[in-house]
């Protein structure tokens, strides 16, 4: 087992320390050596404890605020706003009246969709959120509570769905495995102790790349088998409807291209990001960047066909977000740029969409009438 660097299992959050604790017998538990999938899963979702399961603040626009970053619908009420058109067109042309939205952090996101799609005049029964935080839940239920009777919250998917889902920066913390090409030999790189430390370790495995990386030199990426099966899982439940997810990534091509070897996996804290993704677990968000392509692929193992895919400010200028901001003050303006904007959000993020195949044809999806890029995948 190849050890590589440490972090400290002693952290001075309390959170962070009890957590620490907790993942240090596990890897004692699993005989020294732990997947980093798991390592980012109890991180991220420990009860009580993980980043996304405790009561510190995550989203907002400035550190001073306590927060760790920002959202689109963080950063502009448009995004929403705009999202609202796209999903009122798919509500209408898939004949359903619900929501569905994965993650949906402060609820800043569901209030913008159910506040825009009334002024549209579009029918909706029911607004549901599936989201594992009881911390981020009491926070949606306060930011939603004028819509109260509207809005339904579930801990999973049922066994049958119909609607239009939506996920906004959910694939990306979804918990991914990590590969290493170390001196020509591919390794999947885990977690282990190093006295009080935590630290990298690397076990030969047979997992590669889904596409070959050109070169002998070393390599490090990510595999994302937990963000493909929920993919799969909700091809088999959405009978009707589409599904939109907006998130940063690139296809397999650029994902998996040899000059992006040290991967993409990052942390976030105070708005500044780090490297050291081992530190302080449970105050720092882990995130990493969506290859698109598994996606697509995983979709359509599971039935369902992949009906658009582009930038997010493509997708955001496809939807009318010019003329909705001809209404908003200068200071919506210049946040809402940030959005479109191929240095800022507009680039980096992209949007798929996907429908079951009964659901898909007869209607073209507002947000990818120009620059479809479902061809790059």
């Amino acid at each position: 087992m190849r050890r590589v660097n440490t972090a400290s299992v002693n952290e001075p959050s309390s959170v962070a320390s009890a957590l620490s604790l907790r993942i240090a017998a596990a890897i004692r538990d699993a005989g020294g050596w732990l997947p980093f999938e798991r390592f980012m899963a109890m991180a991220l979702y420990e009860p009580g404890l993980g980043y996304y399961a405790n009561t510190s603040r995550k989203f907002g626009l400035l550190p001073q605020q306590g927060s760790d970053f920002v959202t689109a619908p963080e950063l502009s009420p448009l995004f929403g706003r705009t999202l609202a058109r796209q999903v009122a067109q798919a509500l209408s042309a898939t004949g359903t009246d619900e929501v569905w939205e994965f993650g949906a952090g402060s609820g800043a996101l569901a209030l913008q969709l159910i506040e825009g799609l009334a002024e549209l005049g579009q029918p909706l029964a029911r607004y549901r959120i599936v989201d594992l935080s009881g911390a981020l839940r009491e926070r949606q239920q306060s930011t939603l509570a004028a819509h109260a009777d509207r809005v339904q919250w579930l801990d999973a998917l049922p066994e049958h769905m119909a609607g239009v889902v939506v996920g906004n920066e959910v694939l990306d913390a979804m918990p991914v495995s990590l590969i290493a090409r170390v001196d020509g030999r591919w390794l999947e790189r885990g977690v282990a102790l190093d006295g009080q430390r935590f630290a990298w370790a690397d076990r030969p495995t047979d997992r590669r790349p889904p596409t070959e990386v050109p070169g002998t030199h070393d390599y490090l990426t990510e595999l994302q088998p937990q963000a493909e099966a929920f993919v799969r899982t909700l091809g088999d439940r959405l009978q009707r409807g589409a599904a939109f997810f907006v998130d940063y990534g690139f296809p397999e091509a650029e994902f998996f291209h040899p000059q992006r070897s040290m991967g993409t996996l990052v942390a976030h804290r105070a708005h500044r990001r780090s490297d050291d993704v081992l530190a302080a677990p449970g105050e720092q968000d882990i995130t990493a960047h969506v290859n698109f392509t598994g996606i697509a692929l995983a979709a359509q193992d599971a039935g369902l066909d992949v009906i658009g895919y582009t930038s997010q400010g493509r997708f955001l200028l496809n939807a009318g977000l010019i003329d909705l901001a001809r209404n908003a003050d200068l200071r919506d303006n210049a946040q809402m740029q940030k959005l479109i904007l191929e240095h800022e959000m507009g680039e980096l993020f992209k949007v798929i969409a996907l429908a079951p195949r009964a659901s898909s044809a007869g209607w073209v999806p507002i947000g990818f009438a120009e620059g479809d890029r479902t061809h790059r995948l």
